[in-house]
């Protein structure tokens, strides 16, 4: 198990009160309350890092749509025009 250490943390009164509901709620304190939240909170960030890294990766190569590229002249003709 990995060592904890001690934080302080200034929350309104109000606050306070909600949190120490929400974790008696769900038979904890409310320290193991927070820390469930920040765990959850960094393991979220580094999927969407992962994510985001994967995501950008992908416009390194362009992707094959099929097809024949089209010479300048077929792009740019404007006999309709003439």
């Amino acid at each position: 198990m990995a060592a904890k250490h001690n934080i302080t943390v200034a929350i309104e009164a109000s606050l306070l009160k909600k949190a120490r509901v929400v974790a008696s709620r769900r038979g904890m304190s409310v320290s193991a309350l927070l820390a469930d939240e920040l765990r959850e909170l960094v393991n979220e960030d580094a999927h969407y890092t992962a994510a985001k890294k994967r995501a950008v990766g992908l416009f390194t190569t362009p992707l094959a749509l099929g097809g024949t590229p089209l010479a300048r002249e077929a792009v740019h003709e404007r006999s309709r025009l003439r």
